[in-house]
């Protein structure tokens, strides 16, 4: 197989040529650094480690990337990466990330959970499932919830008097608020156990 063509692309890439054909997109620090230019002759194998090495460094940047902007648990970083690598780099990638402490999934998913607690208002419920949802591992997950996750009772209430105590005078205003309740994951029974004590605290 000849390199008959090394043409510019977008976003470090080049477009390599064989044997006259197109081929393939490929990183262009990789191609550079491989030291094989036009005229030179590829062998399968020596196209493989090529891409190989163009897919893992593709991955790495997007990494670094994405790490720059936000924290990611492993899971969501591997499949931003896999977007535009192959899966085998994004996970190896998103491994290496954690084994230089980049990624620490445990710390992430106490941050996100602090801040759907929080800020946010989920209950306990719904905030371990966006855990889930971005990869956290379920008995981590469980733990953290149980750990920080306020009485959902208490909760309730904090969040009808802070957001929906004027809209409980009447009963258009009341399915309102529960169903707002309901959204952020909050089960019924505890969100009519909150209800009853601001009734009896009332009376």
């Amino acid at each position: 197989m000849l390199i008959t063509a090394l043409e510019p692309r977008r976003k470090s890439l080049s477009a390599l040529f064989i044997d006259g054909e197109f081929a393939m997109n490929i990183d262009t620090e990789t191609m550079l650094k491989s030291g094989f230019k036009l005229g030179r002759e590829l062998t399968d194998e020596q196209l493989h480690e090529l891409i190989q090495s163009s897919e893992s460094r593709r991955a790495s940047e997007k990494a670094l990337y994405l790490l720059e902007h936000r924290s990611h648990s492993q899971k969501e970083l591997a499949d931003k990466i896999s977007r535009v690598t192959t899966r085998e780099a994004a996970e190896q990638a998103a491994q290496h990330m954690v084994d230089i402490g980049l990624v620490n999934d445990e710390e992430y998913a106490r941050s996100l959970a602090a801040n759907l607690l929080v800020s946010k208002g989920f209950s306990a419920s719904r905030t371990q499932q966006e855990l889930l949802q971005k990869g956290i591992d379920k008995e981590l997950a469980q733990q953290i919830i149980e750990e920080i996750a306020p009485d959902p009772v208490e909760k309730i209430t904090a969040l009808i008097h802070k957001k929906y105590i004027r809209t409980l005078n009447d009963e258009k205003g009341r399915r309102r608020s529960i169903a707002a309740l309901q959204r952020l994951g909050f089960r019924w029974d505890d969100i009519r156990t909150a209800l009853n004590q601001l009734n009896n605290e009332e009376e």
